[in-house]
């Protein structure tokens, strides 16, 4: 039973509704066109939306969009093939309407409609009926082999055993398999472990009478070198924040460098053609190289296909790939462009390749663009009329530079004149706190009284921590706090179980996940099972989530700057920081135009 069934333009405008119920469906429908068609994710035809399924087809020739909505409960195995049969009933009976841009014309459509239905249903039951057969040998991959690959050749299989047949006329069929290679390979190793044992036995024998009796090693305690005076040993000890350390120089260079908002991201292109050309004051040749080159003559003014499109986009995805895009977000990218051009008209002059790159260069740019507005500085003078504290939560694995790129963000809002506040929440972790500790003087150095340091040590509550943090921050006036964290594996339920609870109990403003740059697949991973984690470890009906993405180690990768679409893609979240480097200033905004010119180059 449908629920809802909708044809409309992608300009907005519906050209045919029928809707089965008086529920609303806008919601649901809404979602699809702002999530999916908008978002360039149409690889999969299915998207749901609260209780719905819905199930859309794409008219690339006349832009349009066919949907179909129906309960999620349902098992409708006609759907498919209901979508197929009803948009090229419309085209049919439209098409010189549709050529002619007439969208506002009155379409009566419900006869053809309950016709196609009806017939798909009917069809759907028959196939109901017929009971489910075996696969038959010609289907199977093995009927698909030829001889050639079944026979073994020499140095194919090095490690495989060798039989060599002999001849035995007391046995019918005059054959016998004799197992030659492991009895010569036994034989070997015995005379070898031989040979070893009476060299050993040699060697002891001549061995002198007289030599004297080996004494037992027992190792000795270092001696530090510090004038024999025990009053130097408290100098070694740095467990405790002492005056002995004395006061930290402030980097001057550093103060004024990071006021008002994070610069763009410029990603270095290296060019050899280009600078040789410079060395010679010789333009080179025109080149048509590159991975699009061998599509050159792939041309024509006739409606793009499947067939016509897949040599390019099993190019295109292996680029992805190679550029540290996970392969299952590069084989549903891919996806989305297929589905995008299909059935789209070339012009004359227009080549498949140079189509396709095109539609993807834009798909990536929207994946990267944020689907909603981040701005950190207004959001926290926003907090800060409201009389309390902005607060930043970030989590993420082990070892990816929470802890460093906290303290940048934490002197770009100091530079920005904002107080801050930092929780040491990473009781864990052995150094952690000493880490933020070093941090929070060095950045205390360069603006005095503007950041401070909540700690309370080791093994204790982190969530309970951060909540006696933000109380103190709004009682003595701070403007932000920032929580850090403990690096933990996704797949660590225990941890997992403590940050939903610190998210849940402190309801911070911004839940940061802090990933690498270098990761490709793993990124994948480690984002769908911190949301997982999230949502399954909070008792609320509107779980809080990751809201955005800092990308670390990003000035180690040179142009493999997939993380970033794969990140953003299995998400939906923004990047909000990228870190360049290892010092305060190296702290810049994404620029999504330069990361896909980098991507597809």
């Amino acid at each position: 039973m449908l629920d809802l069934f909708s044809i409309f333009s992608k300009g907005g405008i519906v050209l045919w509704c029928f809707q089965s119920t008086s529920d609303i469906f806008s919601p649901s429908v809404n979602a699809l066109i702002r999530n999916v068609i908008l978002q360039e994710r149409t690889g999969n035809n299915t998207f749901s939306h609260n209780a719905l399924s819905l199930q859309y087809k794409l008219d690339n020739e006349f832009e349009l969009v066919f949907v179909v909505a129906y309960q999620r409960i349902l098992q409708l195995s006609y759907v498919d093939k209901f979508l197929n049969d009803i948009h090229l009933e419309f085209r049919d009976k439209y098409k010189n309407e549709l050529q002619g841009g007439q969208h506002n014309m009155d379409f009566d459509f419900k006869t053809t409609f309950e016709s196609v239905l009806k017939q798909c249903e009917q069809w759907a039951k028959t196939q109901a009926q017929i009971p489910k057969q075996m696969r038959s040998f010609e289907d199977s991959q093995k009927s698909k082999k030829t001889v050639a690959s079944m026979i073994e050749r020499k140095g194919d299989e090095k490690n495989k055993k060798s039989v060599k047949i002999i001849e035995n006329k007391s046995i019918p069929n005059g054959k016998v398999e004799e197992p030659e290679a492991d009895n010569d390979l036994i034989a070997a190793n015995r005379a070898k472990l031989a040979q070893k044992m009476a060299a050993k036995n040699k060697k002891e024998a001549k061995k002198s009478p007289k030599s004297p009796k080996a004494t037992d090693r027992v190792k000795k305690p270092r001696v530090w070198e510090l004038g024999g005076d025990s009053r130097d040993l408290p100098s070694l000890d740095f467990s405790t924040d002492k005056e002995s350390f004395g006061e930290i120089a402030p980097d001057t260079q550093l103060v004024g460098q990071m006021k008002g908002a994070i610069r763009d991201l410029e990603v270095e292109e290296s060019d050899a053609s280009s600078s040789e050309e410079e060395e010679t004051h010789q333009p080179s040749p025109k080149k048509t190289g590159g991975m699009f080159s061998i599509f050159k003559g792939l041309v024509g003014s006739k409606a793009l296909t499947e067939e016509s499109m897949r040599p390019v986009l099993d190019k295109l995805r292996d680029h992805l790939i190679a550029k540290n895009v996970a392969a299952d977000i590069a084989n549903k990218l891919c996806d989305s462009v297929a589905v995008k051009l299909e059935g789209k008209v070339l012009g004359t002059f227009d080549s498949v390749a140079t189509t396709i790159k095109a539609t993807l260069t834009e798909a990536l740019v929207q994946i990267l663009s944020p689907k909603r507005r981040v701005d950190i500085l207004r959001d926290c003078l926003h907090a800060k009329q409201q009389g309390r504290p902005y607060v930043m939560a970030f989590c993420g694995v082990n070892g990816v530079g929470k802890s460093t790129n906290l303290a940048k963000i934490c002197f770009w809002l100091i530079e920005n004149r904002l107080s801050v506040l930092i929780a040491a929440c990473d009781t864990f972790r052995a150094g952690a706190v000493e880490q933020l500790r070093t941090h929070v003087r060095r950045l205390d150095a360069m603006h005095p009284g503007s950041v401070n340091l909540y700690e309370k040590g080791y093994g204790k509550d982190a969530a309970g921590i951060a909540m006696e943090a933000i109380k103190y921050a709004a009682d003595t006036k701070y403007d932000v706090v920032l929580i850090d964290t403990a690096g933990r594996m996704q797949d660590n339920e225990p941890l997992m179980r403590a940050l939903a609870k610190l998210i849940k109990v402190n309801e911070p403003d911004l839940v940061l996940f802090v990933g690498e740059a270098l990761v490709g697949n793993e990124a994948v991973d480690q984002l769908v099972k911190f949301n997982q984690a999230l949502a399954d470890h909070s008792s609320s009906s509107n779980p809080h989530v990751i809201d955005g993405i800092v990308l670390t180690k990003f000035d180690t990768i040179d142009d493999k700057v997939g993380a970033a679409i794969s990140m953003t893609y299995i998400t939906g979240q923004p990047i909000v920081f990228v870190g360049t480097g290892q010092t305060y200033t190296d702290l810049k905004a994404l620029n999504a135009t330069a990361v896909v010119h980098a991507l597809m180059k």
